[in-house]
């Protein structure tokens, strides 16, 4: 198991999703068999993540029903407030936004009042669900908590998802210096911690950044460097809407189209 879980973790950082997903499938098997919950939560919920990237959302949530199913293993408070946050993260991807806020609180109760490893990651959906609903005061405050709780457990990924979130709320309030701030932070700990398709987004976050204040070299340049970063990412989709967002910039309501801040 712990082989088959050393090569999915490679396989994944590589960008070869299908054989990562091979053998997280493989690692969930071998932990099965001998009923080792923790290895079953941790290899079904890196398997979602594999599978959302590859745009299979359905197999994504498919991978976590055993943390939801398998009533005879006892899984920890954290695992389950992972697997929620998970399906709350897929549904928000479909904007199923009444299911994700659902699941969202179920990983909120999992948490508990004394917090959970995922606290932050829980307030930067909470956020991004306010952020979908028009509730940019709500958005803000939670992406505020996310900040502050992802800064007291030293979760810099975290920490770069609240500035991030931050700076689109910033956005879409017509605050393009506020945003170029939060978005900038962003990106600097996304750079040092090597997470491209985080980097992608801080980028098309600046480039709107930069077209709201009505810098459109400054903006191409962004889009152009979203591009290249997520072709090199092997990521089709993420260039081609960079490369989109590049040719439409004669396009006034462009800033204020709906932005994402979490991957």
């Amino acid at each position: 198991m712990i082989e088959a879980n050393r090569r999915a973790d490679a396989y994944l950082r590589s960008g070869n999703l299908e054989s990562a997903a091979r053998y997280y499938r493989e690692a969930i098997r071998l932990a099965q068999s001998v009923e080792d919950a923790e290895g079953i939560a941790a290899n079904a919920i890196n398997l979602s993540i594999v599978y959302q990237r590859l745009g299979k959302l359905d197999d994504a949530r498919a991978s976590l029903a055993p943390l939801f199913e398998q009533s005879r293993l006892s899984f920890s408070a954290d695992r389950l407030a992972q697997a929620a946050l998970r399906r709350s993260i897929l549904d928000l991807e479909e904007r199923h936004l009444a299911s994700s806020s659902e699941w969202a609180d179920r990983a909120a109760s999992h948490c508990g009042q004394r917090g959970c490893a995922v606290a932050a990651a829980i307030h930067n959906v909470k956020g991004q669900l306010a952020l979908e609903a028009g509730r940019l005061d709500s958005a803000a405050a939670s992406a505020k908590a996310a900040l502050e709780a992802s800064r007291a457990s030293g979760d810099r990924a975290e920490a770069a998802n609240a500035l991030r979130l931050l700076g689109v709320i910033a956005i879409r309030a017509g605050d393009a210096g506020g945003a170029t701030g939060y978005l900038g932070e962003a990106l600097a700990i996304d750079r040092e911690l090597a997470a491209p398709r985080k980097i992608y987004l801080d980028l098309i976050g600046l480039g709107r950044a930069s077209a709201l204040r009505g810098d459109r070299g400054a903006a191409r340049s962004f889009y152009e460097r979203a591009r290249v970063v997520s072709e090199a990412d092997r990521d089709a989709k993420g260039a081609a809407e960079a490369r989109a967002l590049s040719e439409a910039l004669g396009d006034k309501l462009q800033a204020g189209q709906p932005a994402r801040a979490l991957p």
